[in-house]
């Protein structure tokens, strides 16, 4: 049997049945379990604190304090589900994510594990610079975190499930416009990112990437928003006579160059589409690391489409001119396309 589910659901149903797998897992964060209250920021954890009262745990607005307090759990053998309202508040407790978090398995040689999971909801959404940023950029290139980008519900279960289960620190990157919230938390300029979701139990691996769509003219490379982006974009190209491969990244460290590359090899052509500032973001990286793994096989120079180096605007014209839309994906694919 299968049940369609939004992103926000599947999710919520994971935490569900990985708390009720094993009795060492709990949710840490703001605003999660308030009796009446919209479970989070987002509903992800709507109605949970009514199933496991004792492993639902409110905490102050103290990123620092209780990420500290996931840390040590984690340490001392519990697997926490921290959760912020925002992925912009996790620069908040990035003393303990980069510092601790990310280093004690490797500062005790092993004999301490962290199996922390972080949740972090991104992207532009009407709410002005301090809550809209798309925080993986920070994060991807810390060595001992491994950083996942959904951009489904199926994918949404089964990383967090596979998260949970994992001896590392795993960052999962989440975005707003795709999470399917419903009543006072749906949110204007949502997409459709629901999946059917299998009764049995299943993981995603955290460490690949995912074709959603073959092609063989050019490689388009996007996660959470931005793939969906992209996926409309290559339905506009196939209809211009161009054959877009549209990759969905999902795993941001580690980058999966195997998946990449065997596209990349056949295509000659790459586009990334990054929803972040382009300076110093995830497509520089990749972008790089493709040119040092496969650029004999380029027929031309990669294409970045990204959001301009400036603060998220608040205006929703302006916040709409700032972050990539298809005609700009379609225009990157026509210029690479010349060569």
């Amino acid at each position: 049997m299968k049940r369609r589910l939004g992103i926000a659901e599947a999710l919520r149903e994971s935490i569900t049945e990985e708390m009720e797998r094993d009795e060492r897992v709990f949710c840490i964060g703001e605003d999660i379990a308030v009796p009446g209250g919209w479970g989070g920021a987002f509903t992800v954890t709507l109605g949970l604190e009514e199933i496991f009262p004792d492993r639902m745990i409110n905490t102050p607005i103290a990123e620092l304090g209780f990420f500290g307090v996931a840390c040590g759990a984690a340490m001392a053998g519990m697997r926490p589900i921290a959760d912020v309202q925002y992925g912009d508040f996790l620069l908040l407790a990035a003393d303990q994510v980069i510092n601790n978090i990310a280093k004690m398995r490797y500062m005790s040689g092993g004999q301490l594990t962290v199996p922390l999971v972080m949740r972090a909801p991104v992207g532009a959404t009407g709410r002005g610079s301090q809550h809209a940023q798309c925080v993986e950029r920070y994060f991807t290139g810390v060595p001992g975190i491994k950083v996942v980008a959904v951009s489904n519900a199926y994918d949404a279960k089964g990383v967090l499930k596979a998260a949970v289960r994992d001896d590392n620190p795993v960052m999962i990157i989440e975005h707003k416009l795709l999470y399917g919230s419903k009543g006072a938390r749906a949110e204007s300029g949502a997409v459709d990112a629901t999946s059917e979701i299998p009764d049995e139990d299943y993981t995603v691996p955290l460490d690949r990437a995912a074709v959603r769509r073959e092609g063989t003219d050019v490689t388009i490379l996007g996660w959470l928003l931005m793939l969906h982006r992209s996926l409309q974009a290559a339905e506009q190209l196939a209809a211009q006579g161009t054959s877009a491969e549209v990759i969905d990244v999902r795993s941001l460290a580690p980058i999966d160059y195997d998946t990449i590359g065997e596209s990349v090899r056949k295509t000659g052509r790459v586009v990334l589409v990054e929803e972040g500032p382009k300076t110093g973001s995830v497509s520089a990286e990749i972008a790089a690391g493709i040119l040092e793994r496969f650029g004999e096989y380029l027929r031309c120079p990669v294409r970045r489409v990204a959001s301009a180096d400036i603060p998220v605007p608040f205006s929703p014209l302006l916040e709409n001119a700032y972050r990539p839309d298809v005609p700009q994906i379609v225009d990157a694919v026509a210029d690479a396309m010349r060569f």
